[in-house]
């Protein structure tokens, strides 16, 4: 009887699939046309959800704003669509018959991530522009509650970690040969390496973002097990393409992440203690700060610029506070979001309001040949002071105790791991390596308001819930 209503059901939507269709190419109405589509795509949401989700995590690196194309509201396609879908579902099933794992409730991750959204709840409540702050919340809900909720289910079977860090990967490639080639054009000049990634991300700073996010990926995969020899072929290649298109994106706060990714790597590896890296911390601070006149004499004479496509020298240019627009306009995102705090240290002006507060607050010695007098400019260029603009004191804080929680439940699972499953424990390792690339890029960028880095960073926090579980168990 079961199978009589199934291929009923299948017979019925199929033809009513068909009739959409005919019906949209008779009318020539596109919107018609997308009926049938968004109707099989909610069909298969539905019952086949672990397939949309793997999707997602394939389609993001692939993602377009057809803000640029079609409509002035800012909407990534493929995935914002079906991430909202996704919430939606996940709430309907939670509702009504609590699918998520008890376990899910008491990890601190949960927590954090509770913490955190409910303190831009309360900052969207007291925002100088209500309807911007709660449509930022609601994206930030689309962004994380299915990543980590449905990422926790389908995580559970291992297989689908190591199928996220493929899919993932390889659709970053996909992007960066696309890239490349485009760039070669041009004879992989500078000045179009800032926007030859176009339309899949917007800049070469969030491109350069994602390159230096998966190469750890790449490596973990590599050494993960022992694989025959075409998947090792297969992932050498990806790792020089990675690498080529690190090289070529001319992002240096992407280069140095994977620096500080090799040095965290190094601490972990070779287990040297807390009190150790502590004493080493403060020791450098001391230095720094007896020296902090002649470290600013030698900023001040450095002219580097970072329009060079000369490697070196662009890696010295991130120390020119000078004459380098990029950096001077950083400052002065930075002394305008300082700024924004003292006026407001409470509650700040309102998740996602700093494109729209921070141009009165830009003084006059601050401005740059980039800077705009309207202060449309785009945002803090900082996930840490980009919070405390706009959510005040609290907004860092919250942000602060999820990248730390995030951090300090990896690295213990990672130190409490056995090797009764090497290869879990070293695609962990990879995870929090590229966690590092994200967090470390992130003092001079912003990206945690799009999927180009919400959606990979969440759902490593959901395969970090599930591992730790099955250690504990």
């Amino acid at each position: 009887m079961q199978t009589i209503k199934s291929n009923l059901f299948a017979i019925l939507g199929s033809s009513f699939f068909i009739l959409l269709s005919l019906v949209s190419f008779y009318l020539e109405n596109w919107f018609f046309f997308l009926v049938p589509f968004a109707l099989l795509i909610i069909y298969i949401s539905i019952y086949h959800t672990k397939y949309v989700f793997l999707f997602i995590l394939f389609a993001t690196p692939l993602s377009i704003n057809i803000e640029e194309f079609v409509t002035s509201v800012g909407l990534y396609v493929p995935t914002e669509p079906l991430l909202f879908g996704l919430m939606l579902l996940l709430v309907m099933y939670q509702l009504r018959s609590n699918i998520l794992p008890t376990y899910i409730f008491k990890n601190e991750i949960i927590w954090a991530i509770a913490i955190y959204l409910g303190w831009i709840f309360i900052s969207s409540c007291m925002s100088s522009h209500p309807m911007v702050s709660f449509k930022f919340l609601l994206v930030k809900l689309w962004f994380i509650l299915p990543m980590i909720g449905f990422g926790v289910l389908i995580f559970q079977d291992r297989r689908y970690i190591r199928s996220f860090l493929w899919l993932f990967s390889i659709a970053t490639n996909i992007v960066i040969v696309y890239t490349v080639i485009k760039h070669a054009g041009y004879g992989f000049a500078e000045k179009q390496s800032h926007w030859v990634m176009d339309p899949f991300y917007r800049d070469h700073t969030i491109y350069g973002a994602a390159v230096a996010l998966i190469f750890p990926l790449l490596v973990g995969l590599y050494f993960s097990k022992k694989h025959d020899l075409f998947t090792q072929v297969i992932l050498i290649v990806f790792i020089l393409i990675n690498l080529t298109g690190l090289y070529f994106s001319y992002t240096r706060a992407a280069w140095l992440s994977i620096v500080a990714a090799g040095g965290v790597w190094f601490l972990i590896a070779f287990k040297i203690k807390f009190k150790y890296i502590l004493s080493a911390v403060l020791g450098i601070s001391i230095v720094v700060a007896l020296s902090w006149t002649e470290i600013q004499f030698a900023m001040a004479k450095n002219t580097s610029e970072h329009t060079t496509e000369d490697f070196g020298k662009r890696l010295e240019s991130a120390a020119n506070v000078t004459t380098d627009a990029s950096n001077l306009e950083r400052l002065n995102r930075w002394s305008c979001a300082l700024s924004m705090f003292e006026e407001r240290p409470i509650f700040g002006f309102g998740p996602g309001t700093y494109a729209f507060e921070y141009a009165r607050f830009q003084k006059p010695e601050n401005l740059t040949i980039i800077s705009t007098n309207f202060g449309d400019g785009g945002n803090a260029h900082s996930e840490y002071l980009g919070p405390l603009a706009e959510m005040g004191v609290f907004g860092l804080l919250t942000t602060l105790l999820l990248i730390g929680t995030i951090f300090y439940k990896g690295i213990t699972l990672y130190s409490h791991w056995g090797e009764e499953d090497k290869e879990m424990k070293v695609l962990l390792l990879a995870m929090l390596l590229s966690l590092v690339t994200y967090f470390i890029h992130a003092v001079l960028n912003n990206y945690l308001d799009t999927d180009k880095a919400c959606v990979p960073i969440f759902a490593m926090c959901a395969c970090i819930i599930v591992l730790e579980q099955r250690v504990t168990k």
